[in-house]
């Protein structure tokens, strides 16, 4: 049976290629705001510092994505203390709290006695997704874009400059704020398909792909949107056709494209 004809008898394979698509777009998009402002680090900070909520979440009986925001809230708002109330680096306030933070989740997970839900955990279970998590993906996903569309501009003044947005009337620390926010809503979403560990590739490869080709930020976004989208589509169809992961697929489909514009430039670059 051929990979279309599999999507259209199953109703699981469907709903699992529209939410690695929904969630390849969405994470492209904000990837691009985390990619300038230097977040890198921070993204992988986030996806792994949820999994204490998400165990506490299985342990409670309550949707994983309540324990996940909350963790990933809790995460920002102590690295950001730590930053600015005591001589910690930035990066070293980081790598402190999401090793506790996993650790932390590591050991919940032991004591669950659970190597299965642990797997899922780490690598996501995207043929697993059912009816309400694509809905709760659609819709946290659809909210964050939304958001991104209303306040472009102060999001883009933020980023590029500052000191320029505070003369406006903007408040920089409260948009690092809400940018953090919209990370830990975006890893939380992206969980069942690529998992903790491979989250922050969805955040970053396809903005860093963008970046290579663009010069403004609304042509980046859409850009990484449409690797995030291409990236999620054929690590679904690799998937199905190889018997592999999809998450690692996904990601592995990401950084392909990601290659190949880097080589197409490179290559460009020492022709001319």
């Amino acid at each position: 049976m051929s990979f279309l004809d599999t999507l259209m008898s199953y109703q699981f394979l469907s709903q699992a290629l529209l939410t690695a698509a929904i969630v390849g777009v969405v994470s492209g998009a904000v990837g691009c705001i985390i990619v300038l402002r230097n977040l890198s680090l921070m993204g992988d900070a986030m996806s792994h510092a949820v999994l204490p909520g998400v165990a506490i979440s299985y342990l409670l009986g309550i949707p994983a994505f309540i324990g996940a925001l909350i963790s990933g809230l809790l995460t920002s708002t102590l690295i950001s203390t730590l930053i600015e109330y005591s001589k910690t680096k930035r990066d070293a306030a980081i790598g402190i709290t999401f090793t506790t933070f996993f650790s932390v989740g590591v050991i919940i997970i032991s004591m669950i006695q659970s190597t299965t839900s642990l797997y899922h955990m780490l690598f996501g279970s995207i043929l697993t997704v059912t009816r309400h998590d694509f809905l709760m993906t659609a819709a946290v996903s659809l909210i964050v874009l939304i958001f991104i569309v209303i306040f472009y501009t102060p999001l883009k003044l933020t980023t590029f400059d500052p000191v320029f947005a505070e003369m406006n009337g903007l408040n920089p620390k409260f948009w690092q704020y809400v940018i953090m926010l919209m990370l830990a809503l975006i890893t939380v979403v992206s969980l069942q398909t690529v998992g903790i560990i491979l989250v922050v590739a969805m955040l970053i490869t396809p903005a860093s792909a963008a970046y290579l080709i663009t010069r403004s930020l609304h042509t980046m976004m859409f850009t990484a949107a449409a690797i995030g989208l291409i990236s999620a589509v054929s690590g679904i169809y690799f998937s199905f056709i190889f018997n592999v992961p999809s998450g690692a697929a996904i990601v592995i489909c990401s950084c392909i494209i990601y290659a190949a514009i880097f080589t197409i430039q490179t290559f460009r670059r020492k022709i001319i």
